[in-house]
């Protein structure tokens, strides 16, 4: 996507129906799993957003911390309960800009992919490493690429949503060389036409061990979903946690 910018995805009205839009129903079991592994310990989010497991994840009484891009997700993670009360540093995730060390270290919902060149997403690994306690754990949340078989020359339209006064399409565009997808979600109503764009340079599975193995890192646990569902071939969610 021509001149597109991270912070094009993550702008004032992304923030402000971002906790509605991206309600998935299984935070519950991505907090459960995660306070597990964080223990008495300390966590950080990465691409913290509105805080939608970091808050749940301090309710269990863990200290999160967090790093995030976009001011206006931080701004809308503030105004929600329990959100002054986290440490959260503006800036680029991969660059892990904070002090100390910690006992988890996480990013969800293919939050990695955010990051649009495979230097940038080694650079993320290498930082976190060297911010993980003996013993800690980075978790990598991210999609297998299983959208590939719905392409027909490198690009999909699919309609996403269809209702009596509005129609959500899904567009995309694929460089299998680069492995950039381009995407926009496109609303079409009687108010107009709304555009929300999204880019993600993405990674399978092997891809991201590799990068973890170049940080010092080894995968320990693969799973399927956040409650520890088998990762088959036909699993098109990836939990990966990593170790020294």
């Amino acid at each position: 996507m021509q001149h597109y910018q991270p912070m094009d995805s993550f702008r004032e009205d992304t923030a402000e129906r971002y906790d509605d839009a991206h309600v998935r129903g299984d935070e519950a079991a991505t907090v459960e799993f995660l306070a597990k592994l964080a223990g008495a310990g300390a966590a950080l989010e990465l691409a913290i957003g509105t805080g939608r497991i970091a808050l749940p994840l301090a309710a269990r009484g863990i200290r999160v911390d967090g790093i995030d891009l976009s001011e206006p997700m931080i701004a809308k993670l503030r105004r929600n309960p329990g959100g002054e009360d986290l440490s959260v540093v503006v800036g680029d995730f991969a660059d892990v800009a904070v002090d100390g060390s910690y006992r988890l270290v996480y990013l969800v919902y293919n939050t990695l992919f955010n990051l649009l060149t495979q230097d940038d997403q080694v650079r993320c690994f290498e930082n976190v490493a060297e911010h993980l306690d003996d013993g800690g754990a980075f978790v990598v949340e991210a999609f297998v690429p299983g959208y590939l078989h719905r392409l027909r020359d490198g690009q999909y339209v699919d309609a996403e949503r269809i209702a009596t006064g509005h129609v959500v399409l899904d567009i995309g565009r694929h460089d299998p060389v680069a492995q950039i997808l381009d995407e926009s979600h496109v609303l079409l109503s009687p108010e107009g036409t709304k555009v929300a764009p999204i880019v993600c340079r993405y990674a399978w599975p092997s891809e991201l061990d590799l990068m973890a193995r170049i940080a010092g890192l080894r995968l320990t646990e693969r799973w399927g979903g956040w409650e520890r569902q088998p990762f088959t071939a036909e699993s098109r969610n990836c939990v990966s946690v990593y170790r020294r």
